[in-house]
């Protein structure tokens, strides 16, 4: 069973680093989980609503993403400065985000 759980991890920080991928790909504007959710799709990450909103609090929670319209139908997504420098890979990623290796 450990490695299902291990699968299981290894597919939620591939999720977080696709989701500040396509939130990164948004800015300056506000992401919709709709979008996140298709591209995600897209690449065969497949992720319910419900897993999606989770895995975008998780990414809040370690002050990479704002989020707005948490207590509506829709929930939109913008990168903090933090986030950006994860993703340009001028900071550190957190444990928990599968970032790629820097190959350049």
């Amino acid at each position: 069973m450990a490695d299902g759980i291990d699968l299981e991890q290894k597919q939620r920080e591939e999720a977080r680093w696709r989701i500040l991928r396509v939130v990164d790909a948004g800015r300056p504007s506000v992401v919709s989980e709709q979008i996140i959710w298709r591209v995600l799709a897209d690449i065969r990450i497949a992720l319910s609503l419900n897993e999606l909103r989770r895995e975008l609090a998780y990414l809040r929670d370690l002050g990479l993403v704002e989020l707005e319209g948490e207590d509506s139908v829709t929930w939109f997504a913008r990168l903090t400065a933090s986030g950006v420098d994860v993703v340009e890979y001028n900071q550190t990623a957190p444990a928990g985000i599968a970032r790629p290796r820097k190959y350049w």
